[in-house]
């Protein structure tokens, strides 16, 4: 007898959901509660998912498959890390999953805890199913903060399963495919002077007037990125620089003995990063030659804190054409965030997209994805666990 079709159900999703909202997963605290509560929830379904700590041993991966050890599965990738909620901009308890008018509040509702329990909420019905295609679940830590837990699942994927044919990440995106998000590289620059009495600056090397200097340049590169460098997909059409921090000195009447900026580049999918931080690098090298002819202990140095690779557009590939079948959207569109796509896609999977809330909700007070979302959401894994048994 044909199975009837996959479905999965909106109250139940509503239960895990509030579950996992529950959860106090911001990145600067540990998500090995939810880690391991969800491995339990799996085990008792007969699935023995693999935990995947960070170095520190805080912090976790998950990993999971449903269905036969076969090449063409579909890897569903989720984080479990939220944004930080300040509990006096909410209407309700930023942890506890609240009902208004369809709307489902909490933190992580949409960004990205729904997709995870929709995901989480079709398990039972796909151990009842023949399918003939695994479904894989990489639920990963640290998005937030610089999707530091992903590469560790990609790696997992390519050393331990038969080559997957795509991977589905469900950040909020209205159910519409996006093949296509910007890169984001991300670096902190000390520049180190010698301190002085300000009325004798000769005595002294400033190492904020040096630090200005750097980012000048930076600035220029990105006007320079806006009247050239132009991909029309994307708003704004262009890869963007932002120095997000400086500080340093200690006094007006001293001369700042150190300075610290903490700066990005958003970059489009075509971009030549290496060359344009290879010129940022010329730059410092210039300023720090002349900050040690005045100062021969002082210095610049900059460190990059995180690597987001760019998803590049693959309109012709596995991941795109699957996700526009089950979602029935003509085309794929660009998002201006990024996510782990772009880790998983250099990693040689093609990946895609997609998932039930908005983006605009994310990171925002009173954060909510609507039921409406939340099933729509579901009906696409449903049409893909049907996908997986043909």
């Amino acid at each position: 007898m044909t199975p009837p079709p996959a479905a999965v159900d909106t109250e139940a999703a509503v239960a895990l959901l509030a579950r996992l909202v529950g959860f106090d997963t911001v990145s600067a605290h540990s998500n090995l509660a939810l880690i391991h509560w969800c491995a339990d929830y799996l085990r008792g379904l007969g699935i023995a998912p693999v935990v995947l700590p960070d170095p520190s041993g805080a912090k976790a991966n998950l990993f999971a498959t449903i269905g036969p050890m076969v090449p063409g599965g579909v890897v569903l990738s989720g984080h479990t890390d939220v944004v930080p909620a300040d509990s006096a901009e909410w209407d309700s308890p930023p942890f506890a999953l609240a009902e208004r008018d369809g709307r489902l509040f909490g933190r992580g509702a949409a960004d990205m805890k729904g997709f995870l329990a929709i995901a989480l909420t079709l398990v039972p019905r796909l151990k009842t199913l023949r399918l003939t295609r695994p479904i894989h679940l990489a639920f990963s830590y640290d998005e937030e903060v610089g999707c530091f837990g992903a590469p560790a699942l990609a790696a997992h994927i390519r050393r331990h399963l038969p080559a997957p044919a795509l991977v589905i990440v469900g950040e909020p995106t209205s159910m519409q495919p996006a093949n296509a998000h910007k890169g984001m590289h991300c670096f902190d620059t000390e520049v180190i002077g010698r301190e002085g009495h300000a009325s004798a600056p000769q005595d002294g090397a400033s190492a904020i007037a040096y630090a200005a200097e750097l980012a000048r340049f930076i600035g220029k590169l990105a006007a320079e990125r806006g009247a050239t460098a132009r991909d029309e997909r994307f708003d704004p059409p262009y890869g963007t620089f932002n120095i997000g921090t400086i500080a340093g000195g200690t006094a007006r009447n001293v001369i700042a003995g150190s300075c610290r900026l903490t700066w990005e580049y958003r970059s489009l999918p075509d971009d030549d990063v290496a060359g344009l931080i290879g010129r940022i690098d010329h730059c410092q090298a210039e300023l720090a030659a002349r900050l040690k002819a005045e100062a021969p202990g002082g210095g610049i140095s900059t460190e990059q804190v995180v690597v987001v690779p760019a998803l590049h557009p693959d309109p012709d590939g596995t991941a795109e054409a699957l996700a526009r079948q089950l979602s029935g959207a003509n085309a794929a569109r660009t998002v201006a965030f990024g996510t782990e796509a772009g880790i998983y896609q250099q990693a040689g999977l093609p990946t895609v997209v997609i998932g039930p809330g908005d983006i605009a909700m994310a990171h925002q007070p009173n954060e909510y994805i609507t039921r409406a979302q939340l099933a729509e959401g579901g009906a696409f894994l449903s049409r893909l666990a049907d996908w997986a048994t043909s």
